[in-house]
């Protein structure tokens, strides 16, 4: 595929992710901008994902380390604003209402739509990636 195409197919990609809300338009083009977009991508699944899994590590124990699970929280909201992921930051502020009360059951529930978000914005920015890496493979006279 030409350049050209790919180019108007990560456009409108990207121009789908704002439509949906996946990452915040102001961000993202900030990012963009400064040309720094894939790489910051790249940290935030990198980074999101781990603190995901230890969370997930966190709340399989008998006896949940609440202030733990708060710290990791609060690591994953300051990530997801890298890449302007509100939907993610609201899901962590909802799960963030049951740690505050301890309630293991309603941030298992909880947690699971911070899980799925995340899962949301993976996919939306891997796509975005591949097409990045696809434009750069074409050469830069394409």
């Amino acid at each position: 595929m030409a350049a050209a195409a790919l180019r108007a197919q990560l456009n409108a990609h990207i121009a789908g992710m704002y439509t949906e809300g996946v990452v915040d338009e102001d961000t993202f083009e900030e990012l963009r901008d400064e040309g720094t977009a894939v790489e910051v991508s790249r940290l935030f699944i990198y980074d999101a994902s781990e603190i995901i899994d230890d969370i997930d590590i966190l709340m399989e124990e008998p006896e949940v380390d609440f202030d733990e699970v708060e710290a990791l929280t609060q690591q994953l909201m300051r990530c997801t604003s890298s890449v302007g992921a509100q939907q993610v930051n609201l899901a962590c502020m909802h799960f963030g209402n049951f740690y505050a009360i301890q309630c293991k059951q309603g941030c298992l529930v909880s947690f699971s739509l911070v899980r799925n978000e995340f899962y949301i914005v993976r996919h939306e920015l891997e796509i975005m990636m591949q097409l990045e890496e696809q434009i750069t493979a074409c050469g830069p006279n394409s």
